[in-house]
């Protein structure tokens, strides 16, 4: 019997071990806890963000750099600038991967790191100053990316196409798509007829297409993702559907988001698109993939409270960001015979070393100027 127990026993050993080595999916993907998996996903996204960020300073830095030489080449010409492109593509491709892994209302927040990180960039290399708006905000939205983590909703949920499907004609997500198709036509029809070029109006109108970005990048992430583990979802025709969207969406959102960069500041368009685009993903997330679906209250409200601290930390941080270049002194020359005075007023110089002037301890009597009068 004893013979028997242990030739069984080995057997099913033997069994075992021939699954998992012929399994296609790996073994750490089962292993893993749902809460691992959202590090995992929060990882990819802040990752994500802080490489954008060094890749807007890297193209920032580069077009200083080709300004001040005296036969600028083209930006593309450049090495460093294509290097800044590179990593934008890699933090692209880390967000887009965040969304496989973690909830999608836990990966938009986070883009607050991308004006964390470009803020202090800015002030160790560019050599910009530090703030106390800076010091206030980036604690702020530090606090709130820390009440995000550590209260976020660890829901984790295997994406694929039957569920896709299943969430698409579901009457919550078939009311919102409504309410949002309507919205967004009043707001179109109010910028092309009525010309109201409001920046609300077109960061609205970039939001209302952000959340299906959110969606979309979120389905097919995952679908690609639960591909990877083994379940293929190529075959199905709503994975190509959601690219479609995905696509589509994207590019009317930089286009309404261009026309506001084109219109206002860059210091108003960045924390109110932030807080928009955030607003969108998070109700997006909630309403079409249920992600607050069995959370506690007190989990709910630090994670708002924690986006809000984003929100004003990211308002801080932007307020008054753009730099003020001082304009070049007039120098007055007199009056030029047969023509009529300019009556500008020569500024102060008294402080200020200007090319063409002359400080009054440099004056001499026997000037070409003193005898010409």
């Amino acid at each position: 019997m004893t013979t028997v127990s242990s030739v069984a026993t080995a057997q099913v050993l033997f069994n075992n071990v021939s699954e998992q080595q012929n399994s296609t999916v790996p073994p750490t993907w089962d292993s893993l806890h749902p809460h691992q998996i959202n590090v995992l996903g929060t990882v990819l996204a802040i990752t994500g963000n802080v490489l954008i960020s060094v890749s807007l300073n890297i193209q920032k830095y580069t077009h200083v750099r080709l300004l001040c030489q005296e036969s600028p080449a083209p930006y593309y010409r450049s090495k460093l600038w294509w290097c800044g492109i590179f990593l934008m593509g890699m933090g692209e491709l880390g967000n887009f991967a965040a969304y496989g892994f973690a909830p999608a209302t836990l990966v938009a927040p986070l883009g607050c790191v991308s004006v964390i990180a470009s803020a202090a960039i800015s002030v160790l290399f560019l050599k910009e100053k530090m703030r106390s708006s800076d010091i206030l905000g980036g604690s702020l939205a530090v606090l709130g990316t820390y009440l995000l983590v550590t209260f976020a909703i660890n829901v984790q949920q295997e994406i694929t196409a039957a569920k896709i499907h299943k969430y698409i004609v579901s009457w919550p997500f078939l009311v919102y798509l409504g309410l949002e198709f309507i919205l967004f036509l009043i707001f179109l029809y109010l910028f092309k007829k009525r010309g109201m070029k409001h920046i609300v109006i077109l960061l609205l109108m970039s939001s209302l297409l952000a959340s299906l970005t959110v969606i979309s990048v979120k389905a097919v992430s995952g679908m690609i993702t639960s591909s990877m583990k083994g379940q293929l979802q190529f075959q199905y025709p709503v994975f190509y559907v959601m690219v479609v969207i995905m696509v589509a969406s994207c590019i009317f959102q930089v286009q309404f988001l261009n026309q506001a960069m084109k219109l206002y500041n860059a210091t108003e368009v960045v924390p109110i698109n932030f807080v928009f685009f955030t607003t969108s993903a998070i109700i997006a997330g909630v309403i079409f993939y249920q992600e607050f679906h069995g959370a506690a209250l007190l989990n709910i409200f630090m994670f708002l409270f924690g986006c809000m601290l984003s929100f004003l930390g990211v308002f801080l941080i932007a307020r008054n960001r753009e730099k003020r270049t001082a304009e070049i002194p007039y120098i007055d020359l007199g009056t030029i015979p047969k023509e009529r005075s300019t009556e500008k007023i020569q500024p102060d110089l008294s402080h200020i070393n200007s090319y063409g002037t002359v400080q009054d301890g440099e004056r001499t009597h026997d000037s070409p100027s003193e005898d010409a009068k």
